[in-house]
């Protein structure tokens, strides 16, 4: 009888978990990372292939290999394997015929993006170039909610943000790239950081920082500010693969999970936040596969790189891990959801499409 008990009070837990409200949202990505390495961890053909492993096969074998998918996974992906796969869910193993996809037909950054803040796929957003970004986002959205004005901010890894994010429009703050962060009033951290960035390596040009410079910042911004929105995106795992080096790009992937740990281990320690807050996870597009010599590569001729993946950890999220049921997810659904979570519906300039928080919440 104490069994029964036990089981009926946790099934509540749960139960009362799912339908409890966020009051906050943070929202990460990490560029172009495939769901193939998430849902399969290393692709021992990419591994072994020289062309690809820059002379580290025993390094990535040693880091991130195994004969079981699952121990590859979770050696690459620990975070995201032991507790969202424990207290939330993730959805876009393909093989299990869980399917998430971009709706816009460009399969790269700005465009994935775009429709992933708006949920909506403006056609005439087809390069990297686009101007300032016309069409209302999510976080431009909250910034003009009472309860959220002003407490809504961004960091990014890449340039384009300012304009994908409207930054002039919709006065959320985004640092991006080599933008100074700290506002007119930096602390000591941000002017380390600031210094150090501006004086660091840049393999990847002006147009794109280095991912720790954005992590350091946007934790110190949340530490500082405590923001109830915030958005934080990476973006070493698609520029290594672009140059095809196999290791730094799962290394930026195993990176990028002890990232989201050190978010989580914060909002699970910090007043503000702590089971109160949602972290949702994804990417903006996926990488070509068919062709093993095509990961290095996404966009509408390289086929698969429109399939992506997402996952997320917190109230109104019931604690399902690996979604394994047949169904299908685009990317536009991800804007209403964010809103949904913290109990808006999202409303904008233009058509808006519906969100995913019945299926979270079952």
């Amino acid at each position: 009888m104490k069994q029964l008990f036990f089981i009926v009070g946790l099934f509540v837990c749960f139960n009362a978990a799912a339908q409890q409200k966020a009051a906050n949202i943070i929202i990460v990505t990490t560029d172009g990372l495939r769901w193939q390495e998430v849902f399969k961890g290393m692709d021992t053909a990419l591994a072994n292939n020289p062309e690809f492993n820059q002379g580290s096969l025993l390094s990535l074998y040693k880091n991130y290999g195994d004969r079981e998918e699952k121990e590859s996974r979770r050696k690459l992906l620990p975070f995201l394997w032991t507790v969202v796969a424990k207290e939330g869910q993730l959805y876009g193993n393909r093989q299990l015929g869980n399917k998430v996809n971009n709706t816009n037909p460009y399969w790269f950054s700005y465009p994935g993006y775009s429709e992933m803040m708006t949920g909506y796929v403006d056609s005439a957003i087809n390069t990297n170039s686009y101007p300032s970004n016309p069409n209302e986002t999510v976080l431009e959205f909250f910034n003009k909610q009472p309860a959220f004005k002003g407490r809504v901010a961004a960091f990014a890894a890449w340039e384009a943000f300012n304009r994908i994010l409207n930054e002039d429009r919709s006065a959320v703050p985004v640092v991006a790239a080599f933008d100074d962060c700290g506002g007119k009033q930096p602390s000591t951290r941000e002017q380390l950081i600031n210094t150090m960035r501006s004086g660091s390596f840049k393999p990847f040009g002006d147009e794109e920082c280095l991912d720790m410079f954005t992590h350091f910042a946007a934790m110190e911004w949340l530490t500082k500010k405590k923001p109830k929105v915030l958005y934080i995106s990476y973006g070493e795992t698609d520029e290594w693969a672009h140059a095809g080096k196999y290791q730094y790009y799962l290394d930026a992937a195993r990176q990028f999970d002890d990232w989201l740990k050190n978010i989580w281990e914060f909002v699970q320690a910090d007043p503000q936040y702590k089971n109160n807050t949602v972290l949702f996870i994804t990417t903006d597009h996926g990488r070509g596969d068919a062709d093993k010599k095509q990961w290095t590569s996404h966009g509408s001729d390289v086929a698969g790189s429109g399939e992506t993946w997402m996952a997320a950890i917190g109230p109104g999220i019931a604690a399902k891990g690996e979604i394994n049921t047949n169904m299908q997810i685009y990317q536009q659904q991800f804007a209403q959801t964010i809103a949904g979570l913290l109990g808006y519906t999202f409303k904008a300039n233009h058509p808006v499409a519906g969100g995913l928080n019945e299926q979270l919440k079952k």
